[in-house]
């Protein structure tokens, strides 16, 4: 079996680049909701990037951060 190394890094939420193919599209009620859950819960999910900081998966979450204006958000490369 083999082990998973991953590495949780602090980003800037303005430094990652949406994926332009993304299939999923949040509403901007659907964006102002996730980021009610972010000021209750924090944000706990990290972000997936590539190695060039496109986002492969947490666009909401993303968006979410910079409404709050939150100077980093957890990534994770993949």
């Amino acid at each position: 079996m083999s082990q998973c190394n991953l590495v949780v890094e602090p980003r800037s939420p303005v430094s990652l680049r949406p994926y332009a193919r993304n299939a999923r599209r949040h509403s901007k009620s659907q964006i102002q909701q996730i980021a009610s859950s972010i000021e209750r819960f924090g944000l706990l999910n990290p972000v997936l990037i590539s190695d060039d900081g496109e986002i492969i998966a947490g666009h909401g979450r993303v968006e979410a951060a910079k409404l709050l204006k939150l100077e980093t958000v957890p990534t994770v490369r993949l």
